[in-house]
Parts: structure tokens; C-alpha cells; sequence
């Protein structure tokens, strides 16, 4: 009934939660997809896809709470949640190019 009711009250709170659900479904994607990317250089940044997406669920997580927040800390983890995105979306584009550059060979 809570979470209803605050649905109605704050859009962004229902936007919150399904970027959650979002999040949780690509960690779980990430960690069953683990055994199936083959090591080296690939094996490597899949490993580092993987601790960015665990980052990225942790801090989704945080944002229903954000609104308690003073302004100042909200803008400071708003500003990391968006670098690290910037370097997940750097290290998924030379990931995807390497595989690209694999299986052309």
C-alpha cells in the first residue's frame, strides 16, 4: 500500500524502482554470462563490465532514498553515478569492438 501510495505521490520514485528492477536483471545477466566470455584482453574487460554494473546496482539502489538528501551530496552522487556511466559505456563500445575485431579476423 506504501509503495502505491507513493507512486502517486512521486513519479520519479516508480521511475526509481524500475530502473532497479532494470539494474538487478543486468547483474544477473552479468554474472551468468560470466563462464561464457573467454579470457585474455575480452575476459579481462568483461570483468571490469561486471564490478561497473555491481557500482551501477548499488547506486541505483540509493535513489529512492535521494530526496532525504541535502542538494550538495545529491549533485556529488548524481556526478559519479554519470562518470562512471561515461566510463562503463568507453570500456562496453571497445569491448564490442575487440569481439567485432575477433571474429573478422
Amino acid at each position: 500500500m506504501f509503495i502505491f501510495q507513493e507512486i502517486l505521490r512521486d513519479p520519479s520514485f516508480a521511475i526509481s524502482l524500475v530502473a532497479i528492477l532494470v539494474m538487478i536483471y543486468c547483474l544477473w545477466l552479468v554474472i551468468t554470462l560470466k563462464n561464457e566470455v573467454p579470457g585474455g584482453v575480452v575476459g579481462r574487460q568483461w570483468a571490469f563490465v561486471s564490478w561497473l554494473v555491481v557500482l551501477f546496482t548499488i547506486g541505483y539502489l540509493t535513489t529512492p532514498f535521494f530526496r532525504n538528501l541535502p542538494t550538495e551530496s545529491l549533485h556529488v552522487i548524481v556526478s559519479v553515478i554519470f562518470l562512471f556511466g561515461a566510463i562503463y559505456v568507453a570500456t562496453t563500445v571497445k569491448l564490442i569492438f575487440r569481439i567485432i575485431k575477433i571474429m573478422s579476423e
